[in-house]
């Protein structure tokens, strides 16, 4: 008799919401979420653009390239959702914007390690970058010897009737920098190896070492060839 009961009730709700009808309440549930990160798409384009306008300008100078590429990329879903249970964020838009600064990122990789600093310094003198935040993996690496250069930065993006502050999370870092981080990701996440055994630890130490070394000696034969 359940059975029977809760067919003809799905039989009822189906003849008064229809399919089109879920669709619309799910993208109305949605749409705040969608335009949240439309907005940090819009954010990362314009960062992203604000490097590309720097690398030109510097090869005007220098008669070479800082930048070997950039790379953007959005927090998925999922990231976003355990980052905010983890760190205790409320579930809404607004607890997105204030609790994270990292759903856009941008990732500059330079040739050299002076490169780093000379791009840093250009982006931040621009009057619509605001520095909120700042950690520098380079001169402190973290333990594991990862090194790059953080910042959290606040820049408008111009929409057709307003204007809008986004956060945008920069990371700049060499190519022997994003090789080893690259290659460590992997290990760790896509390989399950166990990074905690003290042997690979070790080992990943020892290379994080070495590419700070080729960092060091090649922005010298860099700066020597100028």
């Amino acid at each position: 008799m359940e059975d029977n009961h809760y067919t003809e009730l799905e039989k009822g709700l189906e003849r008064v919401i229809s399919p089109d009808m879920i669709g619309d309440l799910i993208d109305e549930a949605t749409m705040p979420y969608k335009e949240l990160m439309a907005y940090y798409k819009c954010a990362m384009m314009e960062v992203e653009t604000k490097f590309n306008v720097l690398n030109e300008n510097f090869s005007l100078g220098h008669d070479s390239n800082p930048i070997a590429y950039v790379k953007t990329r959005l927090k998925s879903p999922r990231s976003i959702l355990e980052k905010m249970v983890r760190c205790g964020i409320p579930p809404t838009t607004e607890g997105i914007e204030r609790g994270m600064h990292d759903v856009a990122g941008v990732r500059v990789v330079c040739h050299y390690l002076s490169d780093i600093y000379s791009l840093a310094d250009a982006l931040l003198r621009q009057d619509d970058v605001t520095l909120l935040e700042c950690k520098d993996y380079i001169k402190n690496p973290k333990a594991n010897g990862y090194r790059s250069l953080h910042l959290i930065i606040s820049t408008p993006i111009f929409l057709h009737d307003k204007k809008r502050m986004m956060k945008v999370e920069v990371q700049l870092r060499t190519l022997a920098m994003d090789t080893w981080a690259s290659q460590e990701h992997q290990i760790r996440y896509k390989k399950r190896i166990d990074v905690s055994d003290r042997s690979i630890s070790e080992a990943l130490l020892v290379c994080a070492d070495m590419c700070a070394k080729v960092d060091e000696i090649m922005d010298g034969v860099h700066k020597n060839c100028m």
